[in-house]
């Protein structure tokens, strides 16, 4: 079976018998567009050919604003008027040259008409229907002559219907009706006198029964090229537009959005109503009733296949295409009276359509106990006021209890054959929505199962729209990414990450965007992300560190997830946790100062995820890359009890005691060790023993202790006398611990041990960290240099412990392990890793 692409590509290698093209105002915009719509149509040898073509672009609305002008005494309608009948001569004069004297007197006779009706108009004050349904389809008739004037200058055998001349419609309630034997006959007529091969025909305008000349409405020069399609016999319609097809959603709004190669009749039909730039679903009324291929294609790029629509219906993937419809409001008539009571929704109906109030979409609960519509915003008071008069009994009685009126709300429609009988495709769209902290207000689905649509808040419906779009897998599940504190291990991550993106985006469909970076003085942030060159351009900065600015930055890209990566060390940007994360901002740190901070903030961050369902990442803050709270955090999701923990938690205090053999005095170890960087600027802040009592507490909590770190017991290894110095005075006086630590070495060497800097936390609870002397067996005493371990004993693990051992320090691999979060977090939200 041939594939879409294909059978538009052998429809132009082949064509058909009767083509009809319909071209819309960007396409025929300046005398250069012409031309290019002329060779176009020379290009394809159908043996009838049929150009419907709309109004140079923009003119429409410039006749209608023109009229309403000139009924109004506006002064300036004149100039106006000028200026429209230049633009045409300018086209005319450029596009046929010295053979455009007769199309230019024919347009001045024209713009004189126009000018005489102009003149009544400001004369009696007012702009009568049939007048405006006149003026305003003049500039199809004007394009319409152009094109076909051009086409007879290059030589073709080329003839111009005036639709008006043979098109007989009917205006009603659901549109407009076309009366096809009276066309037919009228076309039969039109075609005997001029039997030319390719015709030129003007959209938009029409006659009514009565003979007057009127109009199809807005998007009715579309519906123009239907009608002929379907009065010539065509074999196929296309329509040419700016954009190369149907995409699968408002590139406006979603950059990535895919173009559609095939639709059905009812796939198009539903996005089209939905705001969806694709044809109008009146328009394809025509061509549904004959089965009469529809393709949409780019003007400016001929050669693209475009979107092809037909009968047949291609269910790969269950989503098709995602529209957005802005401008509504929510009425939702609630109340305990309407349970069980016939003809509720019809009195509700029939009250909006007295109102003349369109109804967008429905929702009601089995309950019966509201039911809830969407209108549109205009129209939203009025439909308000019809519900509340029609109910006024109900509503003094109690029976009714409100006549809600919620506005800003958007409809997000999800549109696609391959839905129907799909499980999973509602829940998968909720998913999406509901990762990306969007509230959906009210839902609706057909029996058909082709449309979900959901009712949301207009400023939510951005990142709506690019969240479910990601979550069908139609563009990359998108993050915006912050990164606090670009020192080592901030710089290693960002280098990371930009290294990656490209790798993601292409393996993974995950597209991380990098948009802000602060340091503790300046910040640099930019919508279209930060790339490579990031450190000059934080350094050039000058803008000041300001982690408001920094979040709004983030929030205000309404991209379907944000996150915050915090390499600081700050209690202060710990402190701000609890609010980022109840915003919805997942937040991933190596920062200790949450987990190990105070009891009360660490309980108001977990609160705040919980509530909010982003997520708290931090497996850097206790073994750099080593996947150590992950492996404590799977014993416990699968129910395993932990006895006790215990570990080497410092790459610095590993190496330092590793090292310590004796040989070499110990305030040398550490000197050797701060001169190739194993060590914090000030060796205490590791010799303290406090960085690694914090780690204790992360996993302490993390396995349900309520533990503080003042409740750990923690050994310094910086005498008293030497806290308060400098670091040159400390590091000048450290020789004075070397007797002390020979004597410890020397006494657990007596007894076939070594020492080791150790974090334990036992069953009772109780949390030590400190110089212990273990047998030279045991698994703490044979690590590597830097390596980090930790013991998990548990129910399970009692005999044998759990271990979990590797390198512990280095910014490279601190910044991987933080990675890694990112990309757990990204996992969580759909990212295919």
């Amino acid at each position: 079976m041939s594939s879409p692409a294909a059978a538009n590509a052998s429809s132009d290698a082949a064509p058909a018998r009767t083509v009809v093209h319909k071209f819309g105002g960007t396409s025929v915009a300046d005398a250069d567009r012409y031309r290019h719509v002329a060779g176009l149509l020379r290009a394809r040898e159908e043996t009838t050919q049929v150009a419907v073509v709309s109004a140079m672009k923009g003119v429409t609305d410039a006749l209608i604003e023109l009229a309403q002008a000139a009924a109004a005494g506006a002064p300036e309608w004149r100039q106006r008027w000028q200026a429209l009948h230049a633009r045409h001569h300018e086209a005319a004069a450029s596009l046929l040259g010295e053979r455009a004297a007769p199309v230019l007197e024919w347009l001045g006779q024209r713009f004189e008409e126009l000018l005489q009706v102009l003149d009544a108009l400001s004369v009696i004050g007012s702009l009568p229907e049939e007048v405006s349904q006149r003026v305003q389809g003049l500039g199809e008739v004007y394009s319409a002559r152009l094109l076909g004037e051009h086409l007879r200058a290059l030589g073709e055998d080329c003839a111009v219907l005036d639709a008006r001349e043979v098109l007989v419609v009917s205006h009603g309630e659901l549109g407009v009706d076309v009366d096809w034997d009276r066309s037919a006959r009228r076309l039969a007529d039109w075609r005997q006198a001029h039997p030319q091969r390719r015709v030129v025909a003007t959209g938009f305008v029409a006659r009514d029964a009565q003979d007057r000349i009127t109009t199809l409405g807005r998007n009715g020069s579309d519906y123009s090229g239907a009608i002929f399609a379907a009065l010539f016999g065509a074999d196929e319609l296309q329509i040419w537009t700016d954009v190369d097809g149907v995409l699968s959603a408002d590139p406006r709004v979603v950059p990535e959005a895919v173009q559609l190669e095939s639709l059905s009749y009812d796939e198009a039909c539903e996005l089209a109503y939905f705001g969806a730039k694709v044809v109008h679903p009146q328009t394809m009324s025509p061509a549904i009733e004959r089965g009469l291929p529809i393709i949409i294609r780019n003007t400016f790029q001929p050669d693209h296949p475009g979107t092809r629509i037909t009968a047949g219906r291609d269910v790969n993937g269950p989503v098709k295409g995602l529209t957005l419809s802005p401008h509504l409001a929510l009425l939702n008539l609630e109340g305990t009276g309407l349970i069980g009571v016939p003809g509720t929704a019809e009195r509700v109906f029939a009250a909006l359509r007295t109102a003349k109030v369109s109804v967008v979409m429905i929702s009601q609960g089995s309950s019966e106990h509201s039911i809830c519509c969407v209108v549109k915003q205009a129209e939203a008071e009025r439909a308000q006021a019809a519900l509340a008069a029609t109910f006024s009994h109900e509503l003094a009685a109690g029976q009714v209890q409100r006549v809600q009126y919620v506005p800003g709300i958007s409809v997000l429609a999800a549109v696609g054959d391959g839905m129907t009988g799909q499980p999973g495709v509602a829940a998968r769209l909720f998913q999406s929505l509901g990762r990306a902290q969007v509230n959906i207000r009210a839902i609706a689905q057909g029996s058909s199962e082709r449309n979900i649509s959901v009712a949301i808040d207009s400023e939510q419906a951005t990142r709506a729209l690019r969240a479910a779009h990601a979550g069908f897998w139609l563009s990359p599940q998108t993050f915006a990414v912050g990164v606090i504190g670009p020192g080592n291990v901030g710089a290693a991550l960002v280098d990371q990450l930009l290294a990656a993106r490209g790798p993601l985006l292409k393996r993974a469909n995950l597209d991380l965007r990098l948009r802000a970076i602060a340091s503790s003085r300046r910040q640099v942030l930019d919508v279209r992300g930060i790339g490579q060159d990031w450190r000059e351009r934080l350094a050039a900065s000058g803008e000041a560190a300001d982690l408001d600015r920094f979040t709004e930055q983030l929030l205000d890209s309404h991209l379907p997830h944000i996150v915050i990566v915090d390499c600081s060390a700050s209690a202060q940007i710990a402190d701000r946790y609890p609010q980022w994360l109840a915003a919805g901002i997942h937040v991933i740190t190596p920062n200790k100062q949450a987990g190990a901070g105070p009891l009360e903030r660490y309980k108001a961050i977990r609160k705040a995820a919980a509530a909010s369902g982003a997520r708290f990442r931090y497996e850097a803050t206790v073994g750099a890359g080593l996947p150590v709270i992950s492996t404590l955090r799977d014993l416990l999701d699968t129910g395993d009890v932990v006895t006790s923990i215990e570990g080497i938690f410092s790459g610095t205090l590993a190496w330092l005691f590793n090292k310590y053999d004796g040989s070499v005095p110990f305030s040398q170890l550490v000197a050797q060790a701060r001169a190739q960087g194993y060590t914090e600027p000030d060796p205490r802040d590791d010799l303290s023993g406090t960085d690694v009592a914090r780690k204790l507490v992360i996993l302490a909590r993390e396995a349900g202790r309520e533990l503080s770190l003042e409740d750990v017991d923690v050994e310094s290894l910086v005498p008293e006398a030497l806290r308060q110095a400098s670091v040159d005075d400390f590091m000048a006086r450290l020789d004075e611990v070397d007797a002390g630590f020979a004597a410890r070495l020397a006494a657990a060497g007596a007894e076939g041990k070594v020492l080791r800097y150790v974090a334990r936390l036992d069953a009772e609870g109780r949390a030590s960290v400190g110089l212990v002397e273990l047998p030279r067996a045991h698994a703490f005493a044979n690590l590597r240099l830097t390596d980090n371990v930790v013991q998990f004993t548990t129910r399970r693990y009692c005999d044998n412990p759990l271990v979990v051992q590797g390198p512990g320090a280095g910014p490279e691999v601190t910044a991987a392990g933080v990675f890694a979060d990112v990309l757990r977090v990204a996992a969580g939200r759909g990212a295919r890793l």
